[in-house]
Order: structure tokens, then C-alpha cells, then sequence
């Protein structure tokens, strides 16, 4: 039999549901050592130590993100163990006891659901949806509302050429190697992925803007989904965009690009601030259904603990696929 203070204790893994303002920190990445701790995940351990639990709680993060990138809703795993004769909490709990226990305001825990021991936040993700928001009609940074900025991406340009925009948006699609929106220092083996969705649409009316701003500005939304994304991939992507939508390029050079398959070239090396862009959603197959539920504990406003979940999940996680997270 075993010993020592894990003997006799039980084991429970989560799947938790986070978002964050990106902005006061250097990532969603743990920062370790003697260093200060910036990084999300530092915040989301720290709470964690609050459940008492036998052996140290360790987030494993489903999707990086850099520093001052936000997210509605990010996802990790985390086991917990409790003392013997102790059950596993609730999600319900679990979600209440950590976001009692965060200590920086910009994170948030939205849900929380027991999972299989197996299970992995990052290979298992089935799809990952990144959100870009522009805002055109700003001459000067200084005239964007206070509450815009760190955002969203101010353009100097009273208008986009939406349609060549969505035009251009249509060569990425499908199954390619993008390596020529790979940044350096991507982990990542292969640079093959599938985008399955990359829109551009007009953006909600921004609820912070004065009379006279509402006729200035206009707010833009670029959303590309895919399983999983490379280093720094969303930001070039839209960049490349933005080029078409100002018309320094032809969505028939976005194609070329594309095929290029270089990072260095004269237009792909352009990235997209950080500022600029939400990762979305992050589902998991067994899980879809339950996205609406996770969407309406974004925009729950009662509580430390946001809605509460239904009932726990019984499902097998996915294992195929590329094991690279969302790095948009």
C-alpha cells in the first residue's frame, strides 16, 4: 500500500474555462523562476492553491496566447486531489473557490466540467476560433475612446475594401502549409493546417462611443477557425488582410503568398498588433453542445461562479490530430 500524505486520496480532472483582459500580462504562459509573475496561468495556479489540495494544481493551458492577446474564453485542464475521505468537488465549487481565490481582476473562470483522467485540454480541442477587431476612421491613436484602446487595431484609413478583403480570405481556406504566416520560434513539427472558416464582416457598434465618434468610426471583425493555428498565424493572416483592404495588395497576391511558403517575404513578415485579438472559443467534440452554455457564462454578470454547469460530461477525448495549440 502506499504511503504518505496522497495514500488513499482521490484523483479528479477538471476541464475549466477561463477569459482575461491580455493586456498587464506577458501571456497566458506561466512565467517561472525569480521573475515576477505576469502570466496568466501564474494567477490561475495561485487561486488554485486555495483548494487545499494534496498535490499541487498545474493548469495545462489548451491554447497559448502572447502578451496583451485577450480571451472570451480559453480552456485548460487541472487535476486536483483531495485528502482521503475528502470527495472531488463540484464544478459548481470548484469554479466558485477559484475565482474567490484569483487576485488580479482582469481573469475570470466561466465553467468548469469533470473530465476522464486522459483527458488533454490541448491535443483533445477540436476547433479554435480566433476574433480580430479593427476600427477605422482614427487619424490619431488619441481619438480612440480610453475604453477601445488595447482593443482593438486603429487604422488610420476612413475605409476598408471589405469585398476584396473577403475575396482574399477565400485563397486560406481550406488544407495548406502556412508557413508563410509562421513566425519564428513556433514548436510546432508541421506547418500544415486546415482553416475552416476566415470571415470579414462589420463589427457591433461600439456601446463607448459619443454621438460625433459613432459617425467617425467604424468597428471591423475578422474571425478565422481551424483545429489549430501557428505561431503568431492570426496576426499575420489579418495583417496580409488589412494590406488588401487598403489596397497595397490583390487577394490574387494573398494566394501567391500562400504558395510561396515564405515567412521572409516582403508582405508576410507584417503582424497584426497583439492588442487587436480575442481567442474566442475553444470546443472539444463531446463537448459542442454545451458552447452555449459556456457563451452565456461570458456574458453572466451574477456571481463569482458565472452559471451553473449541467451536468458533468461522458465522453472520450479526441487524440488524432495535430498536437500544436492555438497560437494565433
Amino acid at each position: 500500500m502506499g504511503s504518505g500524505p496522497a495514500a488513499g486520496s482521490v484523483r479528479a480532472r477538471y476541464l475549466v474555462y477561463f477569459q482575461y483582459l491580455g493586456t498587464d500580462f506577458n501571456g497566458v504562459a506561466a512565467v517561472r523562476g525569480a521573475q515576477r509573475a505576469v502570466g496568466v496561468q501564474n494567477y490561475l495556479e495561485e487561486a488554485a492553491e486555495g483548494l487545499k489540495s494534496v498535490v499541487p494544481v498545474k493548469f495545462t493551458i489548451s491554447s497559448r496566447t502572447d502578451a496583451g492577446v485577450h480571451a472570451l474564453s480559453n480552456a485548460a485542464h487541472l487535476d486536483v486531489q483531495r485528502r482521503s475521505g475528502q470527495p472531488p468537488f463540484s464544478p459548481e465549487v470548484l469554479t466558485q473557490a477559484l475565482n474567490t481565490h484569483l487576485k488580479h481582476p482582469a481573469i475570470r473562470i466561466l465553467q468548469a466540467f469533470r473530465v476522464p483522467g486522459d483527458f488533454h485540454a490541448r491535443h483533445s480541442a477540436s476547433s479554435r476560433t480566433y476574433l480580430y477587431r479593427l476600427a477605422t476612421g482614427c487619424p490619431r491613436y488619441d481619438q480612440l475612446p480610453v475604453f477601445e484602446r488595447h482593443r482593438c487595431w486603429a487604422l488610420q484609413a476612413t475605409c476598408l475594401d471589405v469585398a476584396a478583403m473577403q475575396e482574399a480570405a477565400q485563397h486560406l481556406l481550406g488544407t495548406h502549409d502556412f508557413s508563410a504566416f509562421q513566425s519564428a520560434g513556433s514548436e510546432s513539427p508541421s506547418s500544415v493546417r486546415t482553416l475552416r472558416r476566415a470571415s470579414v464582416s462589420p463589427g457591433p457598434a461600439s456601446p463607448f462611443l459619443l454621438p460625433q465618434e459613432g459617425r467617425r468610426l467604424q468597428f471591423w471583425s475578422l474571425e478565422f477557425e481551424s483545429q489549430s493555428f501557428l505561431y503568431r498565424q492570426v496576426r499575420r493572416m489579418t495583417a496580409v488582410l488589412v494590406a488588401v483592404g487598403l489596397g497595397t495588395l490583390t487577394p490574387a497576391q494573398v494566394r501567391l503568398i500562400l504558395e510561396s511558403r515564405d515567412p521572409l517575404g516582403r508582405h508576410q513578415t507584417r503582424v497584426a498588433p497583439a492588442h487587436g485579438l480575442f481567442l474566442k472559443s475553444v470546443l472539444y467534440r463531446d463537448l459542442e453542445d454545451r458552447a452555449g452554455d459556456v457563451a452565456c457564462a461570458q456574458q453572466e454578470s451574477q456571481g463569482p461562479g458565472g452559471r451553473k454547469a449541467p451536468g458533468q460530461p461522458d465522453f472520450k477525448p479526441e487524440t488524432s490530430g495535430p498536437t500544436a495549440g492555438g497560437l494565433g
